[in-house]
């Protein structure tokens, strides 16, 4: 099924003919309902703050946000299949780049770290995350040295806390292990006692009760074959899959799939500010969006809430199936495609 998306993958360059209707049945999920979620477990039992899941002890750990570069001679990436949520933006020209925060599973270790960009930087602040880049924008240089977050960056920590990979190339090559990100935590004196606030989640009896369009097969196009993204739902694993390429996301030491259960694409304004294409990207001001569960979509609208973008559907709060996310921000909702599984 890959194989057919590719083949189609350059027309869909130029022309999407947009996504189909919603059905009107969509389902709503109240902000009262998804508050009750805790009310199915076990007084004795937690939810993970990201993903969900059910825990039997209470998460105090710090999120820590990572930038992981995407380029196809860094792929396959360390670590992605242990992050809770995952956003895929522009970096600059049609280069796509990945924010992986981690809460509920550490990786051994994470890359290859890629430089900050301002957008990531406050995507990961509404996580409360300790942020983690190798490099930066002048806009992100700007804003770390003010004090808006806590972070480690490979340019103060190269050789060090962040390792370069003898199998790669600078400056595709850049990893850091948990190991470091804790030890650079200490040195620094940044806490990581404090697990962030919860993401709104389906309760059992929502889960059961989905409804929407078809869509096992979709295509994200960011106008260009190798960063354009096809997602298959496979409905043993009750997963979707990730694609670039034509090659599965997988960890490029276990060959772990990552496996994603929510994906969520949005529609933001973007600027590009710079010769070398780097982008401003509109966080705050809301819009379209498609939110992707079981192998079924519904048009939703995003907001920004307390840094964090999430899901709404009939003025309500819309909740996520327990389980790992993947955000795709585009600049326009028309560059996404999808149909049934055939």
């Amino acid at each position: 099924m890959v194989k057919k998306w590719l083949a189609v993958s350059a027309a869909a360059l130029m022309i999407f003919t947009g996504c189909s209707q919603q059905k009107e049945e969509a389902q709503e999920h109240s902000g009262k309902e998804v508050e009750d979620v805790g009310k199915e477990v076990r007084e004795d039992s937690y939810r993970s703050p990201l993903t969900g899941i059910v825990t039997e002890t209470e998460s105090t750990d710090r999120a820590f946000a990572v930038m992981v570069n995407n380029h196809p001679v860094a792929r396959p990436q360390s670590g992605l299949d242990k992050a809770d949520v995952i956003y895929e933006v522009l970096a600059e020209g049609k280069v796509t780049r990945f924010l992986a925060i981690f809460e509920s599973e550490k990786p051994e270790k994470v890359g290859p770290v890629r430089s900050a960009r301002d957008y990531f930087i406050e995507l990961a602040k509404g996580y409360d995350s300790l942020y983690i880049a190798h490099g930066y924008s002048p806009e992100a240089k700007e804003l770390l040295q003010s004090g808006y977050i806590d972070h480690l960056n490979g340019i103060q920590y190269d050789g060090t806390l962040f390792k370069r990979a003898d199998f790669r190339k600078a400056p595709h090559n850049s990893y850091i292990t948990y190991d470091n990100i804790k030890r650079g935590a200490e040195e620094n004196g940044y806490h990581m006692d404090e697990a962030p606030a919860a993401l709104p989640f389906l309760t059992k009896d929502q889960a059961e009760k989905l409804s929407g369009e078809e869509a096992g097969e979709i295509m994200v196009s960011y106008g260009d074959p190798a960063f354009d993204v096809i997602y298959e739902y496979d409905n043993e694993s009750q997963n979707f899959h990730r694609f670039n390429d034509g090659e599965e996301t997988v960890d490029l030491d276990s060959k772990q799939s990552v496996l994603i259960d929510n994906i969520f694409i949005v529609e933001m304004g973007h600027q590009t500010v710079d010769k070398k294409g780097r982008k401003s990207i509109d966080l705050t001001s809301g819009g379209r969006g498609y939110l992707f569960q079981k192998g079924m979509v519904n048009e939703v609208e995003w907001k920004n809430v307390d840094g964090r973008i999430l899901p709404f559907m009939n003025g309500k709060e819309a909740g996520f199936l327990p389980g790992k996310t993947w955000i795709n921000i585009v600049p326009s909702i028309d560059d996404i495609s999808f149909e049934s599984e055939s």
